[in-house]
């Protein structure tokens, strides 16, 4: 009897239970419409986040891109800027060598025109002093020569004249003998004859007992004096004279 009575208590909990849970849904059908709907709701807002993430990973990757795109311009264009400095620097050096090539081209320049002027100075001075010596030996050369005139001027009242003989016969010719006709006579010059020096003038041959040394140091000549004599006379001094014989 108690199991009959607890098998019909059970059957009516269920039973009532089953109803409960038929008019619960009758009763809020809105509720299941609502509960359905944050299912959907939370499955649309998935999609704008999934969107999102999709979107920041997109632009996360585009500016990865775009460094990688830009990083190969910016190495371009900095190796570009390193070589246009290299050649800057460059030109700039080749501008400062040739400066200098150009300023010691122009020291050069200068200094050789400096030693060209100096030269110059130094051949005029030597030139004028040149003029100068030339000058004072000229006038030297004048005066000896202005004395020897006159020195011959009074020898000539002592020698013999055009056409005068003497005591042998020799005849003195002036285009022969005088001073017109200076010679240098050498020391073992002419000849050696019968134990005597002699030597040739004039178409003769004239010798000395002994010869004065200033006789082989300078030009001389032979000439006859008044007295039919025959005489050498030193040609840059007259008064150097002595007698000779003629062959």
């Amino acid at each position: 009897m108690k199991t009959t009575t607890i098998i019909g208590a059970a059957f009516l909990a269920a039973l009532l239970g089953v109803t409960a849970s038929a008019y619960a849904g009758q009763d809020h059908p809105d509720e299941k419409q609502d509960n359905s709907k944050p299912q959907q709701n939370s499955h649309e807002q998935a999609k704008p986040q999934q969107q999102q993430h999709q979107q920041t990973q997109q632009a996360h990757q585009q500016p990865q891109q775009n460094q990688n795109h830009t990083q190969p311009q910016q190495h371009a264009q900095q190796q570009q800027k390193t070589q246009q400095k290299q050649q800057h620097a460059q030109q700039q050096q080749n501008t400062q060598q040739k400066q200098q090539h150009a300023q010691q081209q122009e020291k050069t320049q200068q200094k050789q025109n400096e030693q060209q002027h100096a030269q110059q100075q130094q051949q005029q001075q030597q030139q004028q002093a040149k003029s100068t010596k030339q000058e004072q030996v000229q006038q030297v050369k004048g005066q000896q020569d202005q004395q020897r005139g006159q020195q011959s001027e009074q020898a000539q009242g002592q020698w013999a004249h055009n056409g005068q003989k003497d005591s042998r016969g020799h005849e003195y010719n002036e285009s022969r003998f005088g001073r017109e006709h200076d010679a240098r006579f050498e020391e073992h010059g002419g000849r050696f004859y019968d134990g005597r020096r002699e030597y040739s003038y004039g178409g003769y041959w004239f010798y000395a007992g002994a010869y004065p040394a200033w006789f082989y140091q300078q030009e001389v000549y032979f000439i006859m004096g008044t007295d039919g004599l025959w005489y050498a006379v030193a040609y840059d001094n007259p008064s150097l004279t002595f007698q000779v014989n003629i062959e």
